[in-house]
């Protein structure tokens, strides 16, 4: 492979693409929760399970497909940090070729890729600087309209990790709003599985918030939530449950507050 003019052409597409590109909508949002039961700590000599995490989300839609990305910066009791971020652009099929692609529930079949970055804090020597890592996923996404949902999409990926081996990864992702007693609620969240590799087990991460739209109240819908949100991870980054006395099975209910705007 011609790696100088492959670059070229991947940066004149990109050139071509942002040229035509155009945002259809958009949102972003800033949220604060906190938890009791964080699994994994950040050093074997700190008790850091009580975390405060601030997170800013964003989420748009193009006429090229669409684009989702997150920063959580996480504080412990202890006083360790962590700041992960991740950038999640997905590119339409069907809106790139003005071809209808869609069959049986799927609407739309993206090209869809993800970013994952992390920077820690040493916690035995805060004034250093902890490890990072930057795992790259790559492969296809499918939007399916799902009754009652104002969306569900289900992502496969190949994961090229920076730190450990290799694997795939199956993501979903879904919005359900609903109507309780009058009062308008949010049940939202992802499911993450992530295979076996040469040297992690397999890990399931289940994260939902449910949220009461206090927003509604004052004649501002969808713009002031609170609620609670629940992570069932099991074998947490790839650490099967038990190995060297670590517990890698989070249960960890959260309280929050989320402002969009």
């Amino acid at each position: 492979m011609n790696l100088p003019k492959t670059l070229l052409f991947v940066a004149a597409g990109l050139a071509s693409l942002t040229a035509r590109a155009e945002m259809l909508w958009n949102d972003n949002s800033l949220s604060l929760l906190h938890g009791d039961d964080y699994k994994v700590h950040y050093s074997l000599d700190t008790d850091d399970s009580s975390r405060t995490v601030m997170t800013y989300e964003h989420v748009s839609g193009h006429n090229w497909g669409d684009l989702f990305m997150f920063a959580d910066y996480l504080t412990s009791d202890a006083g360790s940090d962590e700041l992960y971020t991740e950038v999640s652009p997905r590119l339409s099929f069907g809106k790139l070729s003005g071809r209808d692609l869609s069959f049986g529930p799927v609407k739309d079949v993206l090209a869809a890729g993800t970013l994952e970055i992390g920077n820690f804090d040493d916690p035995d020597n805060l004034t250093a600087t902890g490890p990072h890592f930057m795992n790259k996923l790559a492969g296809v996404g499918f939007d399916l309209a799902v009754p009652g949902f104002s969306f569900f999409q289900a992502n496969v990926y190949h994961r090229d990790n920076d730190d450990k081996a290799d694997n795939e990864q199956l993501t979903l992702a879904w919005g359900l709003p609903f109507v309780l007693g009058g009062e308008s609620f949010l049940y939202d969240g992802f499911l993450d599985w992530a295979s076996a590799s040469a040297d992690a087990h397999p890990s399931l991460n289940f994260t939902s918030q449910l949220k009461w739209d206090l927003g509604a109240r004052w004649g501002q819908p969808k713009a002031l939530y609170a609620g609670l949100e629940y992570v069932h991870w099991n074998d947490k980054f790839g650490i099967k449950d038990g190995t060297f006395g670590i517990d890698s099975n989070e249960r960890n209910v959260n309280l929050l507050v989320k402002y969009h705007f």
